[in-house]
């Protein structure tokens, strides 16, 4: 295959959402496929953790010298579904890097200060300083009300005090965007925001969590750890509603980098199928095999249309998408797990052996039912606000349920 026919394989089915897209992104879907052919392809990705720190910095370097990262900057939440779509279908790594990036700045362009905006936001977007997102804890997960970590004023500074959990670049991050309470009497309402640089007296890694797919992933805490009054984000009490903002905007970026996955896995699939033979004919030509690569498709096309119709209403001014983005990525999710897991299916032994993208990306897929929101903590959400919304179609004196007399 010519490197044009391998670029052209890379980028995503703008068709098929094109109602949504602007003139800036097709040409966008272009080069980022090019980028993508031409630094990442060819990379079978890390075997393992020491490996995957150190790709993950370099990949960082790349997309920040390349201004891949101008989008989150900005806030072209199509650009960034394109991007990620793009970046995850070659390389679920250097997917994780764009989705920490644009996690630990968001909150910044937000609620950060412009000195803030200078020191952290500004060098994370060029690439030079890498970002993390600070918000699971051993007993908070889904339940953020339930953040235990502490932040008590003492004079120009905070004192924080806690641990987080299954924080993406911990121990690698040059800064923590922090959520800790500093009323805990107020539940959810106490929580406040700090930017925590990782050299902060105080601050510790405590270790990496390694997962099937290499992905820097660890254990952090706070011990008397003192940060700058004016590290932390908009007022006190702030905390849950800027975390819940930046990721009510980064949710459908997660269906997209679902979307890619499941494209590329599709791809390898059909790819097999049109070349294997068994029983004297290609496995293409069995009518069980076109009715799974047909539901795949059509799974993926929803998939897509659901995303970028979320990212659209953000893009155009939308005050409020939580239930756009939860559909979105509850569906692009679970869809590509399926689509993926199909695709291992059609390949037989081939796809899962550990060096083949489908096994890749069937290990790399699982997490995004769960980070930035499972997919049931989604569904309710949209349950939710469907119930708050429903109009009782009976008429103000319709006394049907009276018992008669």
């Amino acid at each position: 295959m010519t490197h044009d026919a391998e670029t052209a394989a890379l980028v995503p089915d703008v068709a098929t959402v094109r109602a949504f897209l602007e003139e800036s992104h097709l040409d966008l879907a272009g080069r980022a496929a090019e980028f993508a052919r031409r630094e990442l392809a060819a990379d079978p990705g890390p075997s393992d953790d020491p490996g995957a720190r150190r790709r993950a910095r370099e990949i960082l370097a790349g997309l920040g010298a390349g201004g891949w990262l101008d989008s989150i900057a900005a806030g072209d939440f199509r650009a960034c579904c394109l991007l990620r779509e793009t970046l995850a279908a070659v390389s679920p790594l250097a997917d994780a890097v764009f989705a920490l990036q644009a996690l630990g700045t968001v909150p910044i362009r937000l609620a950060g200060s412009d000195a803030l905006a200078r020191a952290w936001l500004e060098p994370a977007l060029t690439g030079e300083k890498m970002a993390a997102f600070a918000m699971t804890e051993p007993g908070a997960g889904s339940d953020v009300a339930a953040i235990a970590t502490r932040a008590v004023r003492d004079g120009d500074a905070y004192v924080i005090d806690g641990r987080k959990t299954l924080i993406s670049n911990a121990g690698l991050a040059d800064f923590y965007v922090v959520f800790a309470s500093t009323d805990p009497e107020a539940s959810g309402r106490g929580l406040s925001a700090f930017v925590v640089p990782a050299g902060a007296p105080g601050f510790r890694f405590l270790g990496p969590q390694v997962m099937s797919a290499p992905h820097p992933l660890g254990d952090i805490a706070f011990e008397a750890c003192r940060v700058p009054a004016d590290h932390r984000l908009g007022e006190e009490g702030d905390g849950l509603r800027i975390g819940l903002a930046t990721l009510d905007r980064l949710r459908p970026t997660v269906g997209a980098a679902a979307c890619g996955m499941a494209a590329r896995a599709l791809r390898e699939a059909l790819g097999h199928v049109v070349r294997r033979e068994q029983f004297g004919r290609r496995l293409a030509d069995f009518q069980l095999v076109q009715e799974k690569l047909g539901r795949m498709a059509t799974e993926l096309a929803a998939a897509r249309l659901l995303v970028y119709r979320a990212a659209w209403e953000r893009d155009r001014g939308a005050e409020r998408t939580n239930v756009e983005s939860a559909m979105a990525k509850a569906f692009a999710t679970e869809a590509a797990q399926r689509v993926i897991d199909e695709a291992v299916q059609l390949l037989g032994g081939r796809g899962v052996l550990a060096d083949s993208a489908a096994d890749r990306l069937y290990r790399s897929v699982r997490a995004l039912r769960i980070y930035e929101g499972t997919t049931e903590i989604q569904r309710l959400t949209v349950g939710a606000h469907l119930i708050e919304t429903a109009v009782d179609p009976r008429p103000a004196n319709d006394s049907s349920d009276t018992p008669a007399s």
